[in-house]
This record gives C-alpha cells, sequence and structure tokens, in this order.
C-alpha cells in the first residue's frame, strides 16, 4: 500500500517536470506558493500544492476493501504544469488494482 502511494507521487513529479531552457531557469527559483494536507490515517489521504512556476497538483486515496483479501487503496489525482510552447497540460489519473491510469487530452488513447 505505501509502495504505490510512493510510486504514484514519483510518477506524478518526473512526469509534471517541464524540461528545456527556459523551464530550467524558472523552476530554479520556483517555490511552493500552497500546500494543503490532510493524512486521515490508514483509511486514506488527500493533498494539493501550487508552485511559483505554474505547477499544480492534487491527490487523494481512500482505502477499499479494508480487512479482506481484495484490500486496496485507490488513488485519484491531477497535475498541470506548463509546457515548453506555452500550451498548460494537465493529467488526470486514477492508480488502484488496474494500475496508474493517465488521462490527459495530449496523451495517446488505446484504440
Amino acid at each position: 500500500m505505501k509502495m504505490i502511494i510512493a510510486l504514484s507521487a514519483l510518477v506524478a513529479i518526473a512526469v509534471a517536470a517541464p524540461q528545456g531552457q527556459f523551464a530550467k531557469d524558472n523552476d530554479a527559483n520556483a517555490v511552493v506558493v500552497k500546500y494543503d494536507s490532510d493524512n486521515i490515517g490508514i483509511d486514506g489521504y488527500n493533498f494539493a500544492f501550487e508552485t511559483s512556476n505554474g505547477i499544480s497538483g492534487q491527490e487523494a486515496a481512500q482505502l477499499n476493501n479494508p480487512g479482506t483479501d481484495n484490500e486496496n487503496l485507490a488513488v485519484r489525482g491531477s497535475y498541470s504544469y506548463t509546457g515548453d510552447d506555452g500550451q498548460v497540460y494537465t493529467v488526470n489519473y486514477l492508480a488502484d488494482e488496474n494500475g496508474f491510469q493517465p488521462i490527459g487530452k495530449h496523451l495517446p488513447v488505446q484504440p
């Protein structure tokens, strides 16, 4: 369960990181301007953040089927960032017993 949480956070951070010289210069001076977190214990958690360079994200998790063989943590969230082309990219995702499932207008869709 903790591995799913850690993995989803690392994936979100890695994918949200914009590339290019402008982004690198802007990111070097970025600061967190908003952070909210509520760790509600073993039943789940939620958090949200915004940075001065336009990156934002939010995530909420809920424990499903507690105490059973099918116990799992369902994580829903999203993150946004501005790409090198000036466009804002947003990814919504679900991570649960079926894996990490991202959705975004810029992402390919399975046939």
